[in-house]
């Protein structure tokens, strides 16, 4: 079975040249078949900021009303995506930028009405496992934004941590397949201040526990969230750290 990394860049890279130029890097020497994952949530505030539009969260989550709507889909799929493939092309990486649109490879459906709206939120219903192999098989590099659709023209903003989860349990039948969470951190911490307090696993008992003292907290939870799906999907390995850990073989593993 051929190996598979999915590597999720978050939207602090992105905003960083010489930080995503050294993870674009890293990413193009990965050897066997890849994927890159990534958002663009702070552009995406920037943007609705300069156009009047607040931002709003919720538990790290965005809401997405329809102008809101139209500037993450801009920013994602356009400005970050492709700005994104042109820096894997200058490398020699044969990148394609995709939405969830793109080939139908990601259907996903409007998140229901909660004690929160959450808009044009979209969660993930399927996979198009066959069409992402058809183009791994032809040596392409599948660059996919958080940007997916419902099958009837409406697209939805969908959060990237989910979106490489799914990925990584759609294609473990196929691959040996190792999701990596880039970012600014070098892995789940009990003090955000203090890098020695990294925490080098976490299993569905610690996680619990961590959470019910308040450690692990807002964005950091559907990360996690996501990368136990995946590895109770059948992927082969997931991690959360900086690029410095992703290196080294360190940072967060997330174990069944």
């Amino acid at each position: 079975m051929s190996t598979l990394t999915i590597l999720k860049i978050g939207g602090a890279l992105l905003q960083q040249p010489e930080a995503l130029s050294d993870c674009l890097d890293y990413f193009h020497e990965l050897p066997g078949h890849k994927i890159l994952v990534h958002g663009g949530g702070r552009r995406a505030s920037q943007v609705s900021k300069a156009m009047g539009i607040t931002p709003r969260m919720h538990e790290g989550r965005r809401l997405t009303d329809e102008a809101t709507l139209e500037v993450v889909t801009m920013v994602y799929a356009g400005l970050e995506n492709k700005r994104t493939v042109a820096q894997l092309q200058a490398l020699g990486c044969p990148a394609i930028g995709l939405s969830g649109a793109d080939a139908n490879i990601i259907l996903s459906e409007k998140r229901r009405g909660g004690a929160v709206d959450y808009g044009y939120a979209g969660d993930v219903v399927s996979v198009q496992s066959e069409q992402l192999q058809a183009l791994l098989r032809a040596g392409l590099v599948p660059v996919c934004c958080a940007i997916t659709h419902d099958g009837q023209g409406q697209l939805l903003n969908t959060n990237a941590d989910t979106i490489a989860a799914s990925l990584a349990a759609g294609l473990a039948p196929y691959h040996e397949v190792e999701l990596q969470y880039c970012f600014e951190q070098p892995g789940v911490m009990r003090d955000i201040k203090d890098p020695a307090s990294l925490i080098p696993s976490l299993n569905p008992d610690s996680y619990a526990a961590y959470r019910a003292d308040g450690v692990i907290v807002d964005g950091m939870v559907p990360k996690l969230d996501n990368a136990f799906r995946a590895v109770q999907a059948g992927a082969k390995r997931a991690v959360i750290a900086d690029l410095a850990g992703l290196k080294a073989g360190g940072g967060t593993e997330v174990v069944d």
